[in-house]
C-alpha cells in the first residue's frame, strides 16, 4: 500500500514538473493603451485647423513581431453624433431646387482617421465593416427605414462625399509610427470646421491582420472668448437669441437706410 501511494506521489510530482513550464510559457495577451497631453482644446472664430497629437503603448508585446513590423494601430478622432439632413437639388424650369431629402440618425460630425499602413494592406475589408471601422464602413442609420435601398445608399454616398470633401471625414496613411517596440505616436487631423462637442479618441490594434484589442479616451473641442460666450448664449437663451438676432439686423437695415440715402 505504502509503494502504491509513492508512485501515486511520484506521478503528481511529475505532472507538475511537465505542465508549470508549459504554462510558464503562456505568452501574455497584448494590448493598448491611449493617452492625450490634454482633455480639453480651446478654438477661436479665427481656427484654421490643426493636427493632434496622441500618443499610445503596446502592453506586453511579442518582441519577433515587434521587430517584424507586424503589429499595426489604427486612431481614430469621432466627433459628437447628430442628425444629419441630406438634401439632392434638381434643375427644374432652369431652377435648382430641392427635390428629395434623407435623414439620418446619429451620424458622427467628424471623423479623422491614422494609420501605420495603408487599410488594405492591414485587415480584411470584413473586419473594418465588423469593427464599424473608417468612414466607408460607419453605418449611416435612416430615420425612415422604409426608403427603398437604393435611395439610402444614394443619399449615404453623396453624406460620406460631403464630408470628406470638407475635410470632416479624413485619413492619414502613416499618421501613426512607432516610436519604440511599444510606443506609438499617432497624428489625426482637426477640421477648420470642426464641430464643438465631446470627441472619442479610439486606437484598434491588430497583429498579422487579426484584431486583437480597442482603447479609448475623450476629447472636449469648444470655443472660447467672445466666440464662446455667443455660442452658450444661442443655445441656452436661444428665444431671447432670435429676437436679438432680428432686432439688431431690422437696426443695421435702418441704419445703412439713413447713411445711404440720397436727399
Amino acid at each position: 500500500m505504502a509503494g502504491w501511494r509513492g508512485f501515486a506521489a511520484a506521478a503528481l510530482l511529475l505532472f507538475v514538473a511537465t505542465a508549470s513550464p508549459t504554462a510558464a510559457q503562456t505568452p501574455p495577451v497584448e494590448g493598448i493603451q491611449i493617452g492625450l497631453s490634454t482633455d480639453a482644446v480651446s478654438i477661436t472664430a479665427g481656427f484654421s485647423g490643426a493636427d493632434l497629437t496622441i500618443f499610445g503603448s503596446l502592453e506586453n508585446p511579442d518582441p519577433l513581431v515587434a521587430r517584424q513590423g507586424r503589429y499595426d494601430v489604427i486612431v481614430v478622432l469621432e466627433g459628437p453624433p447628430r442628425p444629419v439632413v441630406v438634401r439632392r437639388k434638381d434643375r427644374v424650369l432652369g431652377v435648382w431646387i430641392n427635390l428629395e431629402s434623407e435623414t439620418f440618425e446619429n451620424v458622427p460630425m467628424s471623423y479623422s482617421v491614422a494609420t501605420t499602413r495603408p487599410l488594405q494592406d492591414i485587415t480584411e475589408p470584413n473586419s473594418y465593416k465588423q469593427l464599424s471601422l473608417g468612414a466607408a464602413n460607419l453605418y449611416m442609420k435612416p430615420a425612415d427605414a422604409g426608403d427603398s435601398p437604393a435611395t439610402i445608399e444614394e443619399f449615404t454616398a453623396a453624406l460620406r462625399e460631403r464630408k470628406t470633401a470638407t475635410g470632416l471625414y479624413s485619413e492619414n496613411v502613416g499618421g501613426v509610427q512607432f516610436l519604440s517596440q511599444n510606443l506609438f505616436r499617432a497624428t489625426v487631423r482637426l477640421a477648420p470646421d470642426v464641430p464643438v462637442g465631446t470627441h472619442k479618441a479610439r486606437a484598434f490594434l491588430f497583429k498579422s491582420g487579426m484584431f486583437i484589442k480597442e482603447s479609448s479616451a475623450q476629447l472636449e473641442i469648444r470655443k472660447s472668448g467672445f466666440e464662446q460666450s455667443i455660442f452658450r448664449v444661442a443655445h441656452e437663451y436661444s428665444f431671447l437669441y432670435g429676437v436679438f438676432a432680428v432686432s439688431l439686423a431690422m437696426l443695421t437695415g435702418w441704419l445703412g437706410r439713413l447713411v445711404f440715402r440720397k436727399d
